[in-house]
């Protein structure tokens, strides 16, 4: 019991010093599409949404039911990508269809498959809890839209941060500005572990 409270004083230290550096230095991103976390775990997936979100450049993230996460898994994009809390999710949707974003969730069994369907440029989309998935009934807010990763496997199951993942990159490929419009290699501002000589070519 101890370790487990001393584990999350470290991830709440932690996460209050990305808070902290996150309000000092992060800007909207160069996309008009924004994730939402809906009751994530703290531990883990968020934090590698985050790199996602840094890498595609998202406008933003909104995070609900998450009052603290560990940054770790983030490597470092805590810092970049701005984020707000909600503590429930209708006080997430009436703020973001107020700003005129079309809402998606991302579950399994949809009809509509990501590569047919036409979502807008600012959409913002919905991630919900690994295990139990959407904290709200989609029926109570008719007019959002739910989508589904085409799959052909056996267990029919992405991990979130996947998830979260391929639909960035489906937006920024229908959507996306060019990569030329992307950060200036300003020192200290890139964080990767290859090195600048590096070529595809």
């Amino acid at each position: 019991m101890r370790r487990r409270s001393n584990k999350q004083f470290d991830m709440e230290t932690r996460f209050e010093r990305a808070r902290r550096r996150n309000m000092a230095s992060a800007e909207p991103g160069l996309h008009d599409c924004i994730l939402v976390l809906d009751g994530l775990k703290p531990d883990f997936n968020i934090g590698k949404i985050f790199r996602s979100a840094d890498a595609f450049s998202a406008r933003e993230i909104h995070l609900v039911g998450v009052r603290a996460f560990d940054p770790y898994p983030a490597k470092g994009s805590v810092r970049w990508v701005p984020f707000f809390r909600h503590d429930d999710f209708n006080s997430c949707y009436l703020q973001l269809s107020g700003q005129g974003y079309s809402i998606v969730t991302l579950e399994p069994g949809c009809s509509n498959l990501i590569g047919d369907y036409a979502f807008a440029r600012k959409t913002a989309f919905v991630l919900g809890h690994e295990e139990f998935g959407l904290s709200f009934e989609r029926q109570d807010f008719p007019d959002i839209q739910g989508l589904s990763i085409p799959q052909w496997g056996h267990v029919q199951s992405l991990n979130v941060s996947v998830a979260a993942s391929i639909i960035l990159y489906e937006y920024v490929r229908r959507h996306g500005r060019p990569v030329t419009d992307g950060l200036s290699l300003r020192n200290g501002d890139i964080t990767t572990s290859t090195s600048a000589g590096d070529s595809c070519g």
